[in-house]
């Protein structure tokens, strides 16, 4: 039997493209031009298989050294395979001692192929808005991927809210930094956009349903109808949809 010690050093790269592409469902990878089309390579690797190789490898990897896995993650990235981005991801959510060391530089390697909503919200939820919760990185850098250009690093902007107030993903509310990056998009009206900031300000209302209200009220003429249609209807109902 493998020592652990063994088990981390054989864990490469193409191991784990290799048992991606083992699993790999080629009815799945059809889905891919409907779902969330990408330019990267997209094996189909349904969830419930992908969860529990996952399982498999944080077992594998749960006590490699942060740097080493941090590396290990973005070597992943670099194979512009998307499931592999989603590995890359998952190992560092789920070790936290390597998720608390990551910098600018690091998620800025990491969010690289971004250019899908799948991957862009993985990216958000489990390491930006992270390591902007914990002042890993700053506001100003959040605001500056909210500037760019490009349309994926400004959803991660307003999906790196998420985790300022989701339970589940450790938050406990913070109205000011989410309202702060929701009001510089009340004019968006790119469908990727809109859908972000309807989302941050559904989840903003769990905690502080009072500054949401205000919120919509003062910028009601301004917000695209579904981001209107969506959270009022949290708001009345708690429900996305009536």
């Amino acid at each position: 039997m493998q020592s652990r010690a063994e088990k981390q050093e054989n864990m490469k790269t193409e191991t784990i493209i290799s048992e991606l592409k083992r699993v790999a469902d080629p009815e799945r990878k059809k889905a891919v031009k409907t779902m969330f089309p990408t330019s990267m390579e997209y094996l189909g690797v349904r969830t419930p298989t992908m969860r529990q190789l996952l399982k498999k490898w944080h077992n594998d990897v749960q006590n490699m050294p942060p740097e080493k896995l941090i590396a290990f993650s973005k070597q992943l990235v670099e194979t512009q395979i998307f499931e592999a981005n989603q590995v890359a991801f998952e190992l560092l959510w789920q070790n936290k001692t390597a998720l608390n060391q990551l910098n600018l530089s690091d998620l800025e390697y990491l969010g690289q192929n971004m250019d899908n909503w799948a991957t862009t919200d993985s990216f958000s939820i489990m390491l930006s808005g992270w390591a902007w919760r914990n002042n890993q990185i700053t506001d100003n850098n959040i605001l500056e991927w909210l500037s760019s250009e490009n349309r994926w690093w400004k959803r991660a902007a307003v999906v790196s809210t998420i985790p300022l107030n989701l339970r589940a993903r450790g938050g406990t509310g913070d109205t000011q930094r989410t309202l702060m990056i929701c009001e510089k998009v009340v004019d968006s009206r790119d469908d990727m956009i809109v859908k972000a900031l309807s989302w941050a300000l559904r989840e903003l209302s769990k905690s502080d349903k009072p500054a949401v209200q205000k919120f919509m009220e003062k910028y009601d003429s301004k917000l695209h109808p579904r981001v209107r249609r969506e959270v009022y209807t949290k708001l009345e109902t708690g429900r996305k949809k009536g």
